[in-house]
């Protein structure tokens, strides 16, 4: 008995069998030999297509992916962060206090990296590692969900963000590929001495965190993040402050972003994340409209000799709040200083020359991507705020007049402080993006976003 499986082809079929594999072989005449390397055919492509691509992978991805939402965090296992001294999930804490104390002996050695990786601490005081990281940040650190609008950092800002006073070069912590000496993984810390409740602290903050899109298979993040934690413990310093898009184990507050369009037309245009109402554009450009020019009184903008008068109206302001910073002479100057296209501050002097205000607020430039008219966008980020004299409202809306002079198209600001007081008023609309704030090994209860009064710049 023979199997069907077995029978020859007839004379037909085996002449349709030889033509159908030469016209295979023609057309694989133009492949390479050996296996393709995804990652090289993809490099090929034109961006547009790049783009389509990544974007598919990332509507249709069964991988899964980290938690946006509280619900979807307890039903995750968090391998890493069990593993480290952040309160759990679904703890009840009512106490305040480090969680793990500190170690009498620091780790010496670096931890290891996956075969082939280098750890390098970059020296940002170089032009060329400062353009490095620009680089990998621009191509790899954020985008939003439909991969069309991309976060463009520039070098003035990650100066401005990266080297406070007291920055260590050890903090900028590095990750090379051996054969090319590529910068393929980077992390950071900063000083930042905070009041958390009625506690006042040394610690730092972590800044820009990021990998190689390439390599985020290769659970490079957990060793970035275990090795910046021993070069901070190696200088005494056992708690981190950190902010997050997503939910990690275990936020001590969680902020909703707000929105307030500077240029209406251009935000529909490019279809602006969280700005996707439906309206028509004159009614989006009525809705909008601000004053030509700023109604505050002996409103200008800082300069240096305003820095002390400064930090007494930020200590006076911020010191009603659950955390906030514990900021130096310096620090002010640094922060708020007017820097171009990073840092904007102004201040209202009364008669007398004392200063009864500030409102600050930084830029966050992106990239527009595969879109004919629109390359960029540039948002303007609220910072501080203090008002002593003048309705908040009023020198707000101030704030707005000026970042539309600046060619800002649209300004953001986060629930915390005495945001809420004017973020209706001003007609700025809540966004579908949350912030998280969290500690590294310091426990204390929940505090709500009113209750914050710290921004952290990314």
């Amino acid at each position: 008995m023979t199997d069907s499986n077995d029978k020859k082809p007839t004379d037909g079929e085996s002449s349709s069998l030889k033509k159908s594999k030469k016209k295979q072989k023609k057309e694989d005449a133009w492949r390479p030999e050996g296996p393709r390397d995804p990652f090289a055919l993809l490099d090929t492509l034109p961006e547009k297509k790049q783009q389509e691509i990544q974007r598919a992978l990332h509507l249709f991805s069964l991988a899964p992916t980290t938690p946006k939402t509280l619900q979807q965090a307890k039903k995750h296992t968090y391998r890493f962060w069990n593993t480290q001294p952040v309160p759990k999930l679904d703890d009840t804490i009512t106490t305040h206090g480090p969680i793990a104390e500190g170690e009498v002996s620091v780790r010496e050695e670096p931890y290891s990296l996956p075969q082939g990786f280098s750890w390098d601490t970059l020296d940002l005081s170089s032009p060329p590692v400062l353009k490095e990281l620009c680089s990998l940040l621009n191509e790899n650190y954020t985008e939003d969900d439909d991969n069309t609008i991309r976060l463009d950092f520039s070098l003035e800002y990650l100066e401005w963000a990266l080297q406070p006073p007291n920055w260590l070069a050890q903090w900028h912590c590095g990750v090379r590929v051996d054969t090319n000496q590529k910068l393929v993984g980077f992390i950071a810390a900063v000083p930042a001495d905070v009041r958390i409740y009625e506690t006042e602290k040394r610690a730092v903050q972590v800044k820009l965190l990021c990998v190689h899109k390439k390599l985020r298979l290769k659970r490079m993040t957990p060793v970035l993040i275990r090795e910046l934690t021993r070069r901070v413990n190696q200088q005494g310093l056992y708690q981190a402050l950190y902010t997050a898009g997503t939910v990690l184990p275990t936020p001590i507050s969680s902020c909703r972003v707000w929105h307030r369009p500077l240029n209406p037309r251009k935000l529909m245009e490019v279809n602006y994340p969280g700005l996707r109402q439906k309206t028509t554009l004159q009614r989006a450009l009525k809705l909008n409209r601000l004053p030509e020019a700023t109604k505050v009184q002996g409103l200008r903008p800082m300069t240096k000799e305003d820095a002390p008068g400064i930090q007494s109206l930020l200590q006076k302001n911020l010191c009603k709040f659950q955390l906030s910073p514990l900021l130096s002479l310096q620090e002010v100057e640094h922060w708020l200083l007017p820097r171009e296209n990073v840092v904007d501050t102004y201040v209202v002097e009364d008669d007398d020359g004392a200063l009864t205000d500030v409102v600050s607020f930084y830029s966050v430039s992106s990239r527009v991507l595969n879109h004919l008219v629109h390359s960029g966008l540039r948002a303007a980020h609220l910072l501080y705020v203090a008002s002593a004299t003048t309705e908040m409202t009023d020198l707000m809306e101030d704030a707005l007049v000026l970042a539309k002079a600046k060619g800002f198209d649209i300004f953001c600001a986060l629930d915390v402080m005495d945001n809420e007081g004017f973020l209706e008023k001003l007609k700025f609309s809540i966004g579908d993006r949350m912030v998280h704030y969290y500690l590294y090994n310091w426990m204390c209860p929940n505090m709500s976003p009113d209750k914050v009064g710290l921004v952290l710049p990314s």
